[in-house]
Order: C-alpha cells, then structure tokens, then sequence
C-alpha cells in the first residue's frame, strides 16, 4: 500500500513538472484521413460562396459541407497543391496542370484552363501551382519560377526573376517573395526590387499580411518582421523568438487583436497581440499533427488548418471554450472555483491548482472530494477523509466530517449547514471549523441541502427520499418528516432541491413540486411542469438564470419578464464528458464553468446568438442531386443533407417532419436517410429547436414515382391484358354463342327428329286407332249386321211362330205337317240363341266394360238393353230379342233411366253412344 502511495506521489511531482500543456483552448474539431479517404497532406484550404471547405489534398480534391466529404481527382491523376474560392468556381493548380472546379447536378465537374496550351515547355517542365489568387479581374496561377495570368479567355504565362517562394496581394501591390533576393514587386510582367527591405534576402517568406496600418512578413526560420516607415524591424514580441525556432509555415490574422500562426514543430499559435499573450494548439492537446501547412479563416471568423497529417477547424470566434487533460491525472471534476490566475479543481483523484498555464496537484489531497465552498481568500473543501481548507498554498484538514457534498450558508441564523456522509454538520463560526455539532435524528447520507424559511431545513437524500428538519434556536432537531412518503410518491429515487425566486421546487420523478405550508402537502407547479418537462437535473446559475439538463443536453435558462429564455450549449462540446447527478457550474465573470470528466467547459453566458439560420437541403438519390427530371423509383432510399452554413458553435441543433407527420425527429449530424417511401408528394420540414420552441426554417419538396407496377408502360400492359382478356372474353363467348348455336342447332334438329319419330309414332298410333277403330266400326257392323240378322231371326221365328199357331188348327193337316216340317228345319235352336248373345256382348266388351265399372247396380238384361239401344233398335224390335213384351221393353228402359241417373227428355242412345 505505501509503495502504491509513492507511486502516485511521485506520478503528481512529475504531473507538476511537466503539466504545464493545459491551457483554456478553443473546440477543436479533428478530421483524419479516414473521415475524408483521401491522403495525409492537406496543402490548402478554401471556403466557396457555397458555404462548402475545400480541400487541396495531394491526389485529391475535397469538398465538405459539414455533413458530407466529396472526393475528386484531376483527369491526370496529379498533385494538388493550391485551391482558390471565387464565385461559382473552385481553381485548383497542380502539376503542370491549372483549372477550375464547378457544381453541377450535385456533383464538382473540372475544366481545365492549361491543357493543350503549350504552357510548361523547356525550363517549366517540372513546375508545380502552389497558389492562386486574384488582382482587379485576373486571376493568377504562381509556381516557384513563373507565373500564369488568366483574364477569363486567354492565359498568358510570365517567368520571375529569379525563383519564388510565394506571392502576396497587399491592397493594390502584388509582393513576389524571392528566395534568394529579397522582395519584389510585381507591375504588369515587370518586376521591381525592394531595395530597403535587405533582411529579407535569403530568406523564405510564408506569409505577408496588413493590419493597423502595419505590415508584417512571416519567414520560415527568422520569425516576424514588421514595418515602420519603409523600414523593416524584427516583431518586438517575446513570443517571436519563440516561433524562430519552430518553423513558422503559414500565419493568418483573424481581427486586429488576433493573429493565427502555424508552424511545423509546436502546432497552432493564437496569439493576442496587445498583450503579447498567447494558446498553443498541439498535438499534446487538440491537434492530431503539429506541423500546419496552411490556414483558412471561414465565415463564421473560426479557422480551418491544413495539416501535414488531417484537418482541423478550430471555433476561436465560439463562446465556448473548453479545459482538459489528456494525461488522465486530473481525472473527473467534480467542483471547481476560479482563482486570481487560474482554477481550483476538486477531483476524484484529489485536489489540484492550475495557475500560470500550469497544473499543480494539491499536496495530502490525494483520494476523492466533492465540494468547494469560496469563503474569503480561503475555500472549504468536502474531501473523502473530512473537511479541509485551502489557502491558495497550503491545505489543512479542519474537522474529520467526510464526504462534504454540499456547504450552505443560512440566510436566516448564525450559521452554515454541511450535508456529508453521516447527516448534516452545522458549523456557528465559519473561521472555527474545528467546532460542530450534527444534527440529530437525521443518520442518512445527505446529497443536498437547501433552505428558505427559518428554523427549517429541506434534505435530499443521497438515495431517495425528500426530508423537512424543522429545528429550534440551538440547532436541536424538533420534528423529521419523510414528505414524499407522506406524500406518497412512491418513485422518490434522487430528488433534486432547486431555489428560485425565494422559493424551493423540488424534481421528483420527473414532476415538479411545491411545499404548501398551511395543507403540509406537496403540490404540483404548473409552471415548472409546463416549462420544464422531461428534465433530468437543474443548476442554480444565479438570482434570473440557471441550466438544465434535457434529453442530455445543457440549456442556459433566463427568465426574461414572464417567459423563460432557452439557450442552447451545443453537444459536442462536452458529448460523453457530462458528469451526471454531480453537474455543477460556477462564474468567473461573464464565463459559465462547468465540471466535465478531464476539465472543464467554459461558456460566454452573455454572448449572443441571433444569427439567422439559413439553411440548404440538398436530396440525393442513388448518388445523384435530385432536380427536376429526376425520376425516383417506388420504396426507394432518398438521402437528404440538411446544410448550414455555420460549421461551429452557430450550428443549429435540427429537427424534422415528413408529410406533416406530427413526429419530431432529430437531423442526425445534418443527414436523414429516407426509406420505405410512398408514391406521390414529399414534403420535408426542417425546424431549428431553442428549447423551447420550433421554427420552420426550411422545407423541401420532391416526388415518387408509382410502384413499378403502376409505371406507363405498366398500366399500358395493364390495358393491353385488359384488353386481351376482353378480346378472349368476346371469342370465349363468341365461340360459345357459336357452340351453343350448333347446339341449338344439333337439339333442334334432335328434337325434329324426335318430333319426326314422335309423329311416326303418333301417326303410327294413330294408325293403329284407325285401324282398331275401323276393327271396331267393322265390329260395330258386324254387330249391327248381327243385330240385322237377330232382328232378321226373329222376326223370322215370330213368322214361323205365327204359322205355326196357324198349323196348329184343325185344317189341312197334311199341309201343316209339311209346313211344320219346314218349321223345324228352319227353326233356331236354344244353343243359337245362346251363341247369339255371346257374340253379341263380346262385339260391345269395352261398352259392357265401361258401363259395368261406372253404374254397378246393372243387371245382365239391363247391360243387353243398353246394348240395344246403344244399336239404335225401338221397343219393338227389341221386345222379340228380350222374348218380351212391347211394354215390357218400355218399362225396363223407363227402369234403365233410373238406374244411369237420366232424364226422360234425354236420349238413351246419345246417352250409350257417349259412354
């Protein structure tokens, strides 16, 4: 244990020796070859009137927008070593080669300003463009021994006396800068020596610039010269002797007072000219190469470097500036307080000193330490092992209280409270530490501690839990309420305590409180909950403004009459640096200071930020600028860059919506990638967000096309299919109609043959009745002819009956014999009569039959008279047949009648006939 304590001492003695690197510096924003692809020299930088940087980098032509790198090469695939912005065009020069750069349809397009022209012949071989700039409307391409004049349609080509470092327009002077001759002037294609500037012979020249009525000359190994008269004098500055010896390549002035120095061996100097006082930017701290080949200064007054190795744009005009050790033994900050020349620092690894561009570790306060409270010259430290003070030399421990987070004094007693690990420490005497008492009943670790009545006192817990300790003159405890159990909030983990205004809010679970007195309850703020949603912790700046932490960022709030005034701290300045639950922020003049893990971030709470955003969006599809006539596909990605034409602290913080779509979507390092499209009109929002509010600053329109299957030449195969199917539809049908006319045709004649067949057979039916009814009229004839005959017998029987009854007299009895003999011969027998009637019912069975089934109660003699009549004989022809009387014939019809259910006007044989 006590050789790792050596150890660590010994690492805060060397911390001590050689900590003197950490300077308060401006952002710096690195960019490696692998953020551009490109190659490790970046020669030169240049800003269009796009807004865009462009990059002279060896084989490679960049261009960035703060979103996107582009990268081009040269038809020939040369060297760049010089760009120059002017207007639309980008000039570049390289080897043997000069020309320009355009945009077209999103994409730069080179024209060449020296191909065929014969320019680099004999000595000019091997020349290469090292800068271009402009004078009155020409445009001048410089290497090393000529120089090439473009005047917009022809270029003239004019050698230097002797060879060149570069040249330098100084108001209406072009200065050429001999290598070897000192300096001349540039008229037309002569030249003139500057004969009372001898110190600059043998001498390379890197920069020439006016300022103040001065001009001042930047060589590479003798520092920096500056006028008085025609005179020149060495710069009386002690950090000229300083850049003597690191190689000054490069030197550009950002105002009056401020001069950017780049150098090959210590990086970036910005140094403050009417002090003499200066920041070094290296590699130690912010660069990623110390050797600066050019700079650039944008709009926005913040520089760009071009580096032997990268890029680097550093925001010197930003009102933020940032502290940090790189060597990782400051550690996190926990709590900080600005000295006479300097900082203070509290830490996890202990307590250090920064003064004089120096970082010192505090001796004996090794270990962590939470608090600093500023009493006089002296400041009270909550340390892990107890309570010290600090004199701004030495540190001695005043009482054993550990792990001070908090020092409040009360604005209502004699006294200061202490919230540590134990309770809370009250302390009577601010110069006597040594004496304390703790309050009593309260044994919990207590984070924050607050206060705005008397005799009463408001207490977070480290944990959870909002407590209110009301206590009496002497300090001793008279009641310890739980209020957000009482209140029963049941999610009371990290209460935050926040005064304003005289009153306390307190944040628990994301929902504002407030304390009635008279209910004893908690109420809801409706202003705080209005105002400051979804906030995850708040820190007192002063009386009118304080920060807030949202969704993990920082805003300065400022109540500016009723309303809250919301400045944005940008993230990247402190992105992963936060130290969250343990932010704090103290004032050093108009300068915010808040604790980051490392340092420290320092921000101007009074500088402004109204610039007008005017933003660009640019849409890209399948690599291409979308205009007009581009034609983008169904469910295809749009990639779309949201540029502004800040690249430093002025960037606005972005949002979006899509269709009027109520979602706001952050603009992701300005690039929003569109996928899953629908057809038809899209309409991009682009909002800036204060904190408190959106304002539509852009908007961009564009179009998707239909699903290919709803294209032209779909719908027109749609039409045609379309169509075909109607077509095939109609000859479906037509062959149908056609088929079903055959089959028409087919039943038709089917069923005229089964007519036919059916007539054959009905005809042969027919027949056949014919032929049966022909039988039957033949029978019925024959019947008749019986009925004759019958009728024939027996009036013939009567005949022989009445000469019979003759015979049977008396007289001529041998003539009555031989009548009777004939009688006999003649006469019918029984047998006949029998056979007679036989026939006579069978030639009428179906009459016999019929009448038979219909009238049941007829007897056979009644069935033989109905034959009778039915043949049509009288009463009288019919008595000898029946061998019975005339009147027995009437009286068996009149019995017949009743029988059949006739009248007696109705005839008998019509009745017969019909049956």
């Amino acid at each position: 244990m006590q050789l790792k304590q050596r150890l660590f001492i010994l690492l805060i003695i060397l911390c001590t020796v050689t900590g003197n690197a950490q300077q308060v510096l401006p952002f710096v924003e690195n960019f490696t070859k692998s953020d551009y692809a490109g190659d490790n020299q970046v020669w030169n930088v240049a800003q269009g009137n796009d807004n865009a940087l462009y990059f002279a980098n060896n084989h490679f032509f960049l261009r960035y927008n703060g979103i996107k790198w582009e990268k081009y090469a040269l038809p020939n695939k040369t060297i760049l070593r010089s760009v120059f912005a002017d207007g639309d065009r980008i000039y570049c020069g390289s080897y043997k080669e000069f020309g320009y750069w355009k945009r077209i349809k999103g994409r730069m397009r080179y024209f060449s300003l020296s191909e065929n022209k014969e320019l680099f012949l004999g000595n000019a071989d091997n020349e290469e463009i090292w800068k271009i700039f402009k004078h009155g409307n020409t445009v001048y391409f410089q290497s090393f021994n000529e120089i090439y004049l473009y005047n917009g349609k022809t270029v003239k080509k004019v050698k230097f006396p002797s060879q060149i470092s570069y040249c330098y327009v100084i108001e209406s002077t072009i200065y050429v800068a001999s290598v070897r001759n000192g300096m001349y002037i540039m008229q037309g294609e002569n030249f003139t020596e500057v004969k009372n500037w001898p110190e600059l012979k043998d001498n390379i020249i890197h920069g020439m610039e006016k300022i103040g009525g001065k001009l001042y000359i930047f060589t590479k190994n003798t520092g920096i010269y500056t006028t008085t008269g025609d005179k020149l004098q060495p710069w009386a500055s002690p950090i000229n002797t300083l850049l003597k010896n690191d190689v000054l390549l490069t030197a550009k002035f950002i105002d009056a007072n401020t001069l950017a120095v780049g150098t090959a061996l210590r990086g970036l100097y910005i140094i403050d000219m009417p002090t003499g006082t200066y920041k070094n930017i290296n590699r130690n701290n912010s660069l990623k190469n110390n050797a600066v080949l050019s700079i650039t200064l944008d709009k926005e007054k913040d520089l760009w470097l071009g580096l032997d190795n990268g890029i680097s744009h550093i925001e010197n005009n930003s009102p933020v500036s940032l502290f940090t050790d790189n060597s990782g033994i400051l550690g996190s900050v926990y709590s900080l307080s600005p000295l006479q020349n300097g900082y203070l620092f509290v830490t996890n690894h202990g307590i250090f000193n920064f003064s004089n561009n120096s970082l010192q570790s505090v001796p004996n306060s090794q270990g962590q330490v939470w608090d600093i409270y500023k009493n006089d010259s002296e400041y009270i430290i909550g340390h892990n092992d107890g309570t010290f003070v600090y004199n701004g030399s030495s540190l001695r421990k005043v009482n054993p209280v550990n792990g001070g987070w908090k020092f409040l004094k009360s604005n209502f007693d004699e006294a200061y409270f202490q919230a540590n690990y134990s309770g809370i420490a009250v302390y009577k005497d601010i110069t006597d530490l040594t004496h304390w008492k703790i309050l009593d009943s309260i044994t919990k670790p207590i984070r924050n501690i607050s206060q705005n009545r008397p005799g009463e006192l408001w207490a977070a817990d480290n944990y959870r839990s909002l407590y209110r300790i009301t206590y009496d003159k002497d300090f001793k405890v008279k009641r310890v309420e739980n209020v957000s159990a009482q209140n029963k909030i049941g999610s009371d983990y990290g209460v935050k305590i926040f005064g304003f205004k005289g009153e306390l809010l307190f944040l628990i679970n994301n929902s504002w409180y407030q304390y009635n007195s008279l209910s004893g309850r908690l109420e809801k703020s409706g202003l705080f909950n209005t105002s400051f949603n979804n906030i995850s912790d708040i820190i007192s700046v002063n009386e009118d403004s304080f920060l807030v932490i949202k969704n993990g960022l920082l805003y300065l709030i400022t109540q500016v009459k009723d309303a809250f005034r919301w400045k944005l701290l940008p993230e990247k300045y402190y992105q992963g640096r936060l130290i969250l639950e343990n932010t704090q922020v103290c004032s050093n003049g108009t300068d915010l200071l808040i604790n980051l893990d490392d340092g420290f971030i320092a921000f101007n709470k009074d500088a402004a930020n109204t610039v007008k955003q005017n933003i660009k969006v640019e849409a890209f599809y399948d690599g291409n600028l979308i205009d007009a006539d581009t034609k983008i596909k169904y469910n295809q990605p749009v990639e779309i860059n949201v540029v502004s034409e800040y690249y430093g602290y002025n960037r606005p913080d972005l949002y979006y919506t899509i269709n009027d779509d109520d979602a706001m979507l952050p603009v992701k390092n300005g690039n929003i990638l569109l996928s899953s499209l629908s057809s038809g009109r899209q309409e991009i929002k682009i909002f800036c967000n204060n904190g408190n509010g959106n304002t539509q600053v852009a908007s961009y329109v564009f179009y998707v096309a239909l699903p290919w299957y709803f294209s032209f030449w779909m719908i027109l195969l749609y039409v045609l299919l379309l169509i075909g199917l109607f077509f095939l539809y109609y000859r479906w049908n037509q062959v149908k109609y056609t088929q079903k006319i055959r089959l028409n045709e087919e039943e038709l004649r089917h069923r005229t043959q089964i007519m036919q067949l059916e007539m054959e057979a009905e005809n042969r039916l027919r027949q056949q009745q014919h032929e049966k009814h022909m039988l039957e009229m033949e029978v019925q004839t024959k019947a008749s002819e019986v009925a004759g005959k019958s009728l024939s017998i027996a009036k013939h029987s009567e005949m022989i009956e009445g000469i019979q009854a003759v015979l049977e007299s008396d007289t001529g009895e041998q003539l009555k014999n031989k009548i009777r003999k004939i009688i006999k011969t003649n006469s019918i027998s029984k047998n006949e009569w029998q056979s007679f009637e036989k026939n006579l019912l069978k030639s009428h069975e179906e009459f016999v039959t019929r009448l038979s089934h219909k009238y049941t109660s007829l007897t056979p003699k009644d069935i033989k008279l109905a034959i009778y009549l039915k043949m049509n004989l009288s009463s009288k022809e019919i008595a000898p047949m029946m061998n019975i009387s005339f009147r027995g014939v009437e009286l068996h019809r009149y019995r017949l009648r009743k029988k059949l259910g006739i009248e007696q006007e109705e005839s008998l044989y019509k009745f017969m006939i019909n049956v």
